[in-house]
Protein backbone atom coordinates (compact mmCIF):
# COMPACT_ATOMS: atom_id res chain seq x y z
CA UNK A 1 0.00 0.00 0.00
CA UNK A 2 1.25 3.47 -0.80
CA UNK A 3 1.96 5.97 1.58
CA UNK A 4 -1.11 8.32 1.92
CA UNK A 5 -0.84 11.47 4.20
CA UNK A 6 -3.46 14.03 6.08
CA UNK A 7 -2.58 17.07 7.65
CA UNK A 8 -4.48 17.18 10.68
CA UNK A 9 -4.32 19.76 13.81
CA UNK A 10 -2.87 18.99 17.03
CA UNK A 11 -5.31 18.60 19.75
CA UNK A 12 -4.83 19.95 23.13
CA UNK A 13 -7.88 19.29 25.17
CA UNK A 14 -9.21 16.19 26.61
CA UNK A 15 -12.45 17.01 26.43
CA UNK A 16 -13.32 15.00 23.90
CA UNK A 17 -16.64 13.71 24.08
CA UNK A 18 -18.11 16.69 22.60
CA UNK A 19 -15.53 17.14 19.98
CA UNK A 20 -14.19 20.09 20.72
CA UNK A 21 -9.99 20.85 20.32
CA UNK A 22 -7.78 23.62 19.80
CA UNK A 23 -4.52 23.55 17.48
CA UNK A 24 -1.57 23.66 19.71
CA UNK A 25 1.00 26.20 19.29
CA UNK A 26 3.21 23.87 17.74
CA UNK A 27 1.05 23.91 14.84
CA UNK A 28 0.58 21.27 12.51
CA UNK A 29 1.29 17.73 12.14
CA UNK A 30 1.15 14.89 9.20
CA UNK A 31 -0.21 11.63 10.08
CA UNK A 32 -0.31 8.28 7.95
CA UNK A 33 -3.25 7.68 7.27
CA UNK A 34 -1.97 3.82 6.30
CA UNK A 35 -0.14 3.59 9.74
CA UNK A 36 -3.50 4.72 11.64
CA UNK A 37 -6.15 2.95 9.86
CA UNK A 38 -4.61 -0.55 8.02
CA UNK A 39 -1.30 -1.13 10.23
CA UNK A 40 -0.63 -4.32 12.16
CA UNK A 41 2.34 -3.23 14.09
CA UNK A 42 2.10 0.62 13.35
CA UNK A 43 5.83 1.65 12.44
CA UNK A 44 5.13 5.04 14.83
CA UNK A 45 6.96 5.56 18.22
CA UNK A 46 4.31 3.85 21.19
CA UNK A 47 3.73 6.52 22.57
CA UNK A 48 1.20 6.83 25.07
CA UNK A 49 -1.20 9.32 27.01
CA UNK A 50 -4.79 9.04 28.84
CA UNK A 51 -7.75 10.72 27.80
CA UNK A 52 -11.08 11.59 29.65
CA UNK A 53 -14.63 11.84 28.95
CA UNK A 54 -18.01 10.76 30.23
CA UNK A 55 -20.15 8.15 27.84
CA UNK A 56 -23.72 7.60 28.79
CA UNK A 57 -23.60 9.18 31.96
CA UNK A 58 -20.23 8.01 33.03
CA UNK A 59 -17.01 9.07 33.51
CA UNK A 60 -13.84 6.96 31.80
CA UNK A 61 -10.72 7.20 31.68
CA UNK A 62 -8.81 6.09 28.64
CA UNK A 63 -4.69 4.89 27.87
CA UNK A 64 -4.29 5.87 23.93
CA UNK A 65 -1.06 5.93 21.96
CA UNK A 66 0.15 7.06 18.53
CA UNK A 67 -0.38 4.87 15.74
CA UNK A 68 -3.97 4.32 17.24
CA UNK A 69 -7.47 6.26 15.56
CA UNK A 70 -7.95 9.31 17.08
CA UNK A 71 -5.17 9.05 19.58
CA UNK A 72 -5.84 12.10 21.21
CA UNK A 73 -9.61 12.33 22.00
CA UNK A 74 -13.15 10.40 20.86
CA UNK A 75 -13.29 11.09 17.16
CA UNK A 76 -16.60 13.15 16.85
CA UNK A 77 -18.46 10.69 14.63
CA UNK A 78 -18.03 8.41 17.42
CA UNK A 79 -18.96 10.71 20.46
CA UNK A 80 -22.44 11.27 18.08
CA UNK A 81 -22.91 7.44 17.93
CA UNK A 82 -22.61 7.43 20.99
CA UNK A 83 -25.34 10.29 22.12
CA UNK A 84 -27.59 9.34 19.48
CA UNK A 85 -27.68 6.18 20.28
CA UNK A 86 -29.15 4.72 24.16
CA UNK A 87 -26.68 2.57 26.23
CA UNK A 88 -27.85 -0.75 25.68
CA UNK A 89 -28.79 -3.21 28.62
CA UNK A 90 -29.24 -6.60 28.78
CA UNK A 91 -27.23 -9.79 27.59
CA UNK A 92 -26.05 -11.04 24.90
CA UNK A 93 -22.91 -10.98 22.37
CA UNK A 94 -21.97 -7.46 20.91
CA UNK A 95 -19.25 -6.72 18.13
CA UNK A 96 -17.42 -3.51 18.62
CA UNK A 97 -15.87 -3.16 14.46
CA UNK A 98 -12.89 -0.99 14.29
CA UNK A 99 -12.36 -0.53 18.23
CA UNK A 100 -9.08 1.79 17.82
CA UNK A 101 -8.77 1.66 21.62
CA UNK A 102 -11.70 0.45 23.16
CA UNK A 103 -13.84 3.20 24.17
CA UNK A 104 -16.84 1.57 22.50
CA UNK A 105 -16.32 -1.63 23.54
CA UNK A 106 -15.94 -0.89 27.27
CA UNK A 107 -18.99 1.29 27.28
CA UNK A 108 -21.15 -1.25 26.18
CA UNK A 109 -19.45 -3.91 28.50
CA UNK A 110 -20.18 -1.40 31.51
CA UNK A 111 -23.67 -0.22 30.41
CA UNK A 112 -24.87 -4.11 29.54
CA UNK A 113 -23.97 -7.76 30.40
CA UNK A 114 -23.03 -8.79 27.18
CA UNK A 115 -19.92 -10.16 25.92
CA UNK A 116 -17.88 -7.80 23.38
CA UNK A 117 -15.97 -8.50 20.98
CA UNK A 118 -13.20 -5.63 19.90
CA UNK A 119 -12.03 -5.96 16.73
CA UNK A 120 -9.53 -4.42 14.85
CA UNK A 121 -6.73 -4.91 12.10
CA UNK A 122 -4.54 -2.61 14.61
CA UNK A 123 -1.93 -5.07 17.19
CA UNK A 124 -1.54 -1.65 19.20
CA UNK A 125 -4.83 -0.84 19.19
CA UNK A 126 -5.74 -4.19 20.59
CA UNK A 127 -3.37 -4.08 23.12
CA UNK A 128 -4.79 -0.51 24.26
CA UNK A 129 -8.56 -1.82 24.48
CA UNK A 130 -7.35 -5.22 26.69
CA UNK A 131 -5.67 -2.20 29.20
CA UNK A 132 -8.68 0.26 29.10
CA UNK A 133 -11.37 -2.42 29.52
CA UNK A 134 -9.45 -3.99 32.29
CA UNK A 135 -9.10 0.05 33.72
CA UNK A 136 -12.79 -0.31 33.65
CA UNK A 137 -13.58 -3.20 35.43
CA UNK A 138 -14.69 -5.17 32.15
CA UNK A 139 -11.84 -7.27 31.16
CA UNK A 140 -13.67 -10.36 31.71
CA UNK A 141 -16.37 -10.01 28.80
CA UNK A 142 -14.04 -7.66 26.81
CA UNK A 143 -12.52 -10.01 23.86
CA UNK A 144 -9.87 -8.31 21.93
CA UNK A 145 -9.26 -9.89 18.36
CA UNK A 146 -8.12 -9.47 14.68
CA UNK A 147 -11.22 -9.99 12.41
CA UNK A 148 -9.73 -13.55 11.34
CA UNK A 149 -9.60 -14.95 15.27
CA UNK A 150 -13.00 -14.71 15.41
CA UNK A 151 -15.16 -17.81 15.87
CA UNK A 152 -16.35 -18.55 12.60
CA UNK A 153 -19.62 -19.76 14.16
CA UNK A 154 -20.05 -16.60 16.38
CA UNK A 155 -23.31 -14.54 15.80
CA UNK A 156 -23.42 -11.12 16.94
CA UNK A 157 -26.63 -9.15 18.74
CA UNK A 158 -25.69 -5.76 18.15
CA UNK A 159 -22.54 -4.47 16.18
CA UNK A 160 -21.24 -0.87 17.08
CA UNK A 161 -18.80 0.69 14.30
CA UNK A 162 -17.41 3.83 13.22
CA UNK A 163 -16.39 2.20 9.77
CA UNK A 164 -12.79 2.92 8.54
CA UNK A 165 -14.41 4.99 5.24
CA UNK A 166 -10.86 5.66 4.04
CA UNK A 167 -9.77 1.97 2.94
CA UNK A 168 -12.29 3.02 -0.29
CA UNK A 169 -15.64 1.45 -1.33
CA UNK A 170 -15.08 -1.96 -2.88
CA UNK A 171 -12.99 -2.69 0.55
CA UNK A 172 -15.27 -1.29 3.13
CA UNK A 173 -18.21 -3.04 1.25
CA UNK A 174 -16.76 -6.29 1.47
CA UNK A 175 -15.70 -5.93 5.39
CA UNK A 176 -19.48 -4.93 5.85
CA UNK A 177 -20.94 -7.79 4.16
CA UNK A 178 -18.22 -10.01 6.35
CA UNK A 179 -19.71 -9.21 10.08
CA UNK A 180 -23.39 -8.30 8.49
CA UNK A 181 -23.99 -11.84 7.83
CA UNK A 182 -23.25 -12.81 11.24
CA UNK A 183 -25.91 -10.75 12.52
CA UNK A 184 -28.14 -12.57 14.12
CA UNK A 185 -31.94 -12.73 12.76
CA UNK A 186 -33.21 -10.42 15.41
CA UNK A 187 -29.35 -8.23 15.63
CA UNK A 188 -29.32 -4.40 15.41
CA UNK A 189 -26.29 -2.82 13.83
CA UNK A 190 -25.33 0.53 14.61
CA UNK A 191 -23.15 2.79 12.02
CA UNK A 192 -21.77 6.48 11.84
CA UNK A 193 -20.83 8.07 8.50
CA UNK A 194 -19.96 11.24 7.27
CA UNK A 195 -22.39 12.67 5.03
CA UNK A 196 -19.29 13.62 2.78
CA UNK A 197 -17.96 9.77 2.72
CA UNK A 198 -20.86 8.32 1.80
CA UNK A 199 -23.35 8.21 4.12
CA UNK A 200 -26.46 8.33 2.68
CA UNK A 201 -25.21 6.00 -0.42
CA UNK A 202 -24.24 3.55 2.35
CA UNK A 203 -27.91 3.44 3.37
CA UNK A 204 -29.31 2.92 0.55
CA UNK A 205 -26.41 0.31 -0.08
CA UNK A 206 -27.01 -1.94 3.06
CA UNK A 207 -30.71 -1.52 2.49
CA UNK A 208 -30.19 -3.33 -1.20
CA UNK A 209 -28.19 -6.12 0.02
CA UNK A 210 -30.67 -7.16 2.67
CA UNK A 211 -30.16 -4.97 5.95
CA UNK A 212 -32.77 -2.65 6.21
CA UNK A 213 -31.43 0.52 7.26
CA UNK A 214 -32.64 4.11 8.60
CA UNK A 215 -31.33 7.21 9.39
CA UNK A 216 -31.73 7.26 13.22
CA UNK A 217 -29.65 10.65 13.66
CA UNK A 218 -27.93 13.64 12.12
CA UNK A 219 -25.19 15.75 13.79
CA UNK A 220 -22.41 18.20 12.87
CA UNK A 221 -22.44 16.13 9.30
CA UNK A 222 -22.75 12.78 10.60
CA UNK A 223 -25.21 10.02 9.87
CA UNK A 224 -25.87 8.04 12.74
CA UNK A 225 -27.48 5.03 10.75
CA UNK A 226 -29.31 1.29 11.96
CA UNK A 227 -29.17 -1.28 10.15
CA UNK A 228 -30.88 -4.90 10.78
CA UNK A 229 -30.99 -8.62 9.13
CA UNK A 230 -33.39 -9.40 6.69
CA UNK A 231 -31.20 -12.23 5.57
CA UNK A 232 -28.79 -11.74 2.23
CA UNK A 233 -30.61 -10.12 -0.83
CA UNK A 234 -31.30 -12.73 -3.71
CA UNK A 235 -28.14 -12.56 -6.12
Amino acid sequence: MGSHWKKCAIRRTTSWLLGHWSPDRSGERYTSVADHYFAAEPSSADVRRTVTGRIWGREYSFTTASGVFSRDRLDIGTAILLREVPAPTGSGTFLDLGTGYGPIACALAVESSAVVWAVDVNNRALELTAENAKTAGVADRVHTAQPDDVPADLLFDQIWSNPAIHIGKPELHKMLLRWLARLAPDGVAWFVVGKNLGGDSLQRWMTEQGYPCERVGSAKGFRVLRATNAGPAPS
